[in-house]
């Protein structure tokens, strides 16, 4: 006789001590909990053949962008297969499973699509509900997350263990695809539900950072010191964002303070963590901090994870850290890693040649000072670049960097350009658009100077 979940849906379990682990392990990963991993390895302890928890397991795995656990995600899908063929299972356990297998074969939309699918059949599934959004979010497709949540939210009422978890879920998805005021409102209502849901309280502080209002998102981080206590490494990132809002106060050195104490404290080599670090440092030289000796740390991480290819979003961090901390052979590894894998007819493959690859060479033009071939390349991607993953404010390190290249190489006009097509995705000016505006404004007025006959008469005489 089966077990039901708490969310009331039949799962191929007979032992209630896996059940207890099974739901917590879910809650657990709703709420990034550092805790998720014990309770997954309590349940399967308990139930060896439960085939949703070791497919469960294989996608966490691939969801955390490292080569070796690619391996580890394999076995997880043929534990699960052959647990699923010795005791028949449900159709949405079936349907984990071969999400697991299609990712695995190279195709992380086509496992977002068949969670999807499933979605709409088990509305109150919390675990496919968040695996959903984790896929997506991966792939850098805003829409699909908002989709994928506002059809099942009515499904949801307040009594249910994951609302607020699934309120922080659409507030994000709302933030990502532009809805600035639902998506605040969204994540402030979660919380009432949910206080531990560190992925909505962090949902808020991107609408703070993506509308200009960085004191006040600092203050909101501030003012809820345990949101992110009991998290795993996600907690690395939300101190990341309060050190974005100190940067566009033209406080750098609480961001360098708060980059020493918290988002590199624990020194780890996760791709999220390095992203975190290098996309910071980045930031924090283009305002003219001197960062010192930082990009070593996080450089020879980056040199041993050269290779990996999971994950573009990885590669072009990894990338910043090599070229910054001065590792030319590990940065032309990677590049090659990543010309290899843009002829793959895999879903990878396409994001590499369309995204990747040319951001990946125009960071390199960019380091080597081609300013203008690096702005080339960089902006040839640009229109792409969401499908590397992550969000606005994640992406916007190369936004920056594509700015920055325009104004060295003189392309006032250019950059002018971009900066107001980022303000416009972004809903307000922040600190650092104002700055480069303005420097685009003088050197206009320097070209007109240029371009003035009397005045080049004049000087002439």
């Amino acid at each position: 006789m089966r077990l039901s979940d708490q969310f009331g849906y039949d799962l191929t379990l007979t032992d209630k001590g896996a059940l207890e682990a099974w739901n917590a392990t879910v809650l657990a990963f709703l709420a990034h909990g550092k805790t998720t991993p014990q309770h997954l390895e309590a349940c399967l302890s308990l139930s060896p053949d439960f085939a949703l928890g070791h497919a469960t397991r294989g996608l966490f795995c691939l969801l955390l962008g490292r080569k070796e656990l690619v391996a580890t995600a394999r076995e997880c899908c043929a534990v699960a297969k052959e647990s699923a063929h010795n005791t028949p299972v449900t159709e949405r356990e079936t349907a984990v499973i071969n999400a697991l297998d299609a990712w695995l074969k190279g195709f992380p939309t086509r496992s977002a699509d068949i969670l999807d699918a499933e979605l709409v059949k088990v509305p109150q599934d919390g675990l496919i509900m968040k695996l959903v959004h984790a896929i997506r979010f991966v792939l850098g497709d805003a829409p699909g997350m908002r989709q994928s949540i506002e059809r099942v939210f009515s499904a949801y009422e307040e009594s249910h263990p994951t609302y607020g978890y699934l309120l922080g879920c659409r507030a994000f998805a709302l933030e990502e695809t532009g809805d600035y005021r639902l998506a605040e409102a969204s994540g402030r209502r979660g919380l009432e539900f949910a206080r531990d849901d560190a992925w909505g309280l962090h949902a808020v502080a991107h609408v703070h950072d993506m509308t200009g209002r960085s004191e006040e998102g600092a203050g909101w981080l501030e003012n809820h010191p345990d949101g992110w206590a009991h998290c795993n490494n996600f907690g690395y990132h939300v101190w990341w964002h309060l050190a974005l809002m100190y940067l566009d106060q033209g406080q750098g050195d609480k961001a360098l303070a708060l980059y020493d104490a918290d988002i590199r404290k624990d020194k780890t080599d996760d791709y999220r963590d390095i992203s975190n670090a290098a996309s910071l440092l980045v930031r924090l030289e283009l305002e003219g901090v001197d960062v010192g000796a930082r990009w070593e740390e996080i450089a020879q991480l980056s040199d041993k994870r050269a290779e990996d290819g999971c994950n573009v979003f990885a590669d072009l961090h990894y990338l910043l850290a090599l070229l910054n901390g001065g590792r030319r052979m590990g940065a032309d590894r990677l590049l090659t890693g990543l010309k290899e894998r843009a002829q793959h007819e895999t879903d990878i493959g396409r994001i590499s040649a369309e995204a990747g690859l040319p951001t990946g060479l125009g960071l390199e033009q960019y380091r080597k000072g081609n300013y203008a071939s690096a702005f080339s390349l960089l902006t040839s991607a640009r229109d792409n670049l969401y499908s590397i993953g992550g969000s606005h404010a994640q992406r916007d390190v190369f936004e920056r960097i594509t700015i920055d290249a325009a104004l060295r190489a003189g392309f006032s006009t250019e950059a002018e350009t971009i900066i107001k097509s980022r303000t416009n995705k972004r809903g307000a000016l922040d600190r650092f658009a104002e700055q480069r505006l303005e420097i685009c404004g003088k050197m206009q007025r320097a070209e007109q100077v240029m371009e003035d006959e009397k005045l080049r008469a004049a000087n002439s005489v």
